[in-house]
């Protein structure tokens, strides 16, 4: 009776979240990282900040797994859904060699976002990392869209890591470090003098775990509210493969369903 269950949970679920979408354009941001735009003939369901697809891989043998990937941007009125790729194996290199017109196979809207509880003239920090940047964009343009005001912080190693700059600056101000000083402020995210200044009420994070950790014990010191989007490898986005699992207060949780976006306090981290 279980597997009948889980077999009719499977397909329920994959014939509600999986779409085919055809490929609008591929925009090479630098030599590691595409930006891929989706579209299809029919609405996008509605996507919120910090939900991530799962993407079927064609043309890449050695890719049996789909790949778990943020969505950088969604707009209602142009029907696309946008995805910064980041190309470290043979699938996100097969997928950067899309072409306008090809066809994308993508299980979403999945997981939990960012908050959705946004106080008109509240400020909001953004903190992103490398990649990490890519679900901010979107969460910078809802909080805007809710009144309130997103303050940009992005660190990479060098300037020219650095993603969607213009972007961002579309929907807040944007502060920079580089580790080599080539862009913004020279150090990491932690060290840049907006954190003694800015006067925000609550900080959202994305990017590697030790630049998420040292946001997240910064803002337990100074007692501002603050969420994480964690990256924990994924291979089903279900719930099922249990290979995202993270320790929380509560009990070990799968990422994929019940983040990937947490609260600090709802994690085991050690901020003290």
């Amino acid at each position: 009776m279980l597997y009948v269950f889980l077999g009719r949970f499977h397909t329920l679920f994959y014939m509600k979240y999986n779409k085919i979408l055809t490929v609008k354009e591929v925009e090479w941001l630098n030599q590691s990282h595409v930006l891929i735009k989706l579209t299809d003939s029919m609405p996008l369901p509605e996507v919120m900040p910090g939900q991530f697809v799962q993407v079927k891989v064609e043309n890449s043998p050695r890719t049996f797994l789909r790949r778990p990937i943020s969505i950088n941007f969604y707009d209602r009125q142009s029907n696309e859904l946008w995805l910064l790729v980041q190309l470290k194996g043979d699938g996100t290199r097969a997928m950067a060699q899309l072409l306008p017109g090809d066809k994308l196979e993508v299980l979403f809207p999945l997981g939990n976002g960012f908050s959705q509880e946004v106080t008109p003239g509240e400020k909001v920090l953004l903190v992103g990392g490398g990649v990490g940047v890519a679900p901010l964009l979107l969460y910078g343009k809802y909080v805007q869209e809710k009144g309130g005001i997103p303050l940009f912080l992005l660190g990479a190693r060098t300037q020219a890591d650095l993603l969607e700059l213009d972007l961002f600056r579309q929907y807040g101000q944007v502060y920079v470090t580089t580790e080599d000083g080539s862009a913004g402020e020279k150090g990491f995210v932690t060290q840049h003098s907006v954190l003694q200044r800015a006067g925000f009420s609550r900080i959202s994070v994305c990017g590697p775990k030790p630049m998420m950790v040292a946001v997240a014990k910064y803002a337990n010191a100074v007692n501002i509210p603050c969420e994480v989007s964690l990256e924990n490898l994924m291979a089903c986005g279900l719930g099922a493969c249990l290979c995202c699992v993270e320790k929380t207060v509560r009990g070990n949780v799968c990422v994929c369903t019940e983040g990937p976006v947490f609260n600090i306090n709802q994690l085991t981290w050690e901020l003290d």
